[in-house]
């Protein structure tokens, strides 16, 4: 399976039956499928989204916002749950550019992403357990 690596955004093939061994990346040697969400700036988001053959959830969340701090540590408790999911975080501050580009309006805002494109989306801070069945009725709907 091919993974973006979320720090210098270098596309590496890994065989599937080594994800969950820890992979890192060829070029900067940073982990690759961390049990933890990932930060992922702005332009960066699409080529992530696009080379990652797992399915990736977005976080588009803001230091300002108060739902979102709260949000934060049951994302992180939901990644861990879900190791076959990229959970990524994109902070809309720093990157206006993805929260433009897939039409942010408010958040916090929580975009699934298959094979290179969004299949839903939810909008508001929501517990690890919650997340994580909406996550998998998502996935089970989509081919």
């Amino acid at each position: 399976m091919n993974l973006v690596c979320p720090h210098c955004g270098a596309k590496n093939r890994v065989p599937d039956d080594r994800l969950h061994d820890a992979p890192n990346c060829g070029a900067c040697h940073e982990a690759l499928a961390p049990p933890t969400p990932v930060a992922v700036h702005g332009a960066a988001l699409q080529k992530f989204v696009a080379g990652t053959d797992l399915p990736v959830l977005v976080d588009f969340w803001a230091e300002w916002c108060g739902p979102c701090k709260r949000m934060a540590p049951e994302f992180a408790r939901a990644a861990a749950e879900r190791p076959d999911v990229r959970f990524v975080k994109v902070d809309t501050e720093e990157g206006p550019e993805a929260s433009a580009q897939y039409n942010i309006r408010s958040i916090p805002t929580m975009a699934l992403f298959r094979g290179g494109r969004e299949i839903a989306r939810v909008s508001g801070a929501m517990s690890a357990s919650h997340l994580v069945g909406w996550v998998d009725q998502q996935l089970a709907r989509s081919p």
